[in-house]
């Protein structure tokens, strides 16, 4: 059973930056591969994001290319998403999730941080 713990969430005007960060339990983190994804009131939880056991083929929403980068550290059993020009529209709930590969990374969860864009 792996544990997955969001942090970093929190209020931050348009154009401005955060980051967030999963930590993990167990000595299996590099065997996973990691992803983001959002959900916003009143919609679909969607894909922001994903990394794999290496850290060497991270993919992205079209919405948020070129703002979000999603990394690793697997001494430290963490993922990030660092976000940066964040627009009103990325206001959400984030949660990460872990898999056995990219194409699935979503067999385990954490309990999400919010995210609010105000502006």
């Amino acid at each position: 059973q792996v544990q997955l713990v969001e942090s970093g969430g929190g209020l931050v005007q348009a154009g401005g930056s955060l980051r967030l960060s999963c930590t993990t339990s167990g000595r299996t983190f590099s065997s996973y591969a990691m992803a983001w994804s959002r959900q916003a009131p009143g919609k679909e939880r969607e894909f922001v994001a994903v990394i794999s056991t290496s850290g060497a083929r991270p993919n992205y929403a079209d919405s948020v290319k070129g703002r979000f980068t999603i990394s690793r550290d697997n001494a430290k059993n963490t993922v990030y998403l660092q976000m940066n020009s964040l627009k009103p529209e990325d206001t959400a709930v984030y949660y990460c999730s872990a898999g056995s590969s990219i194409y699935k990374a979503n067999d385990y969860w954490g309990q999400g941080t919010q995210v609010t864009v105000s502006s």
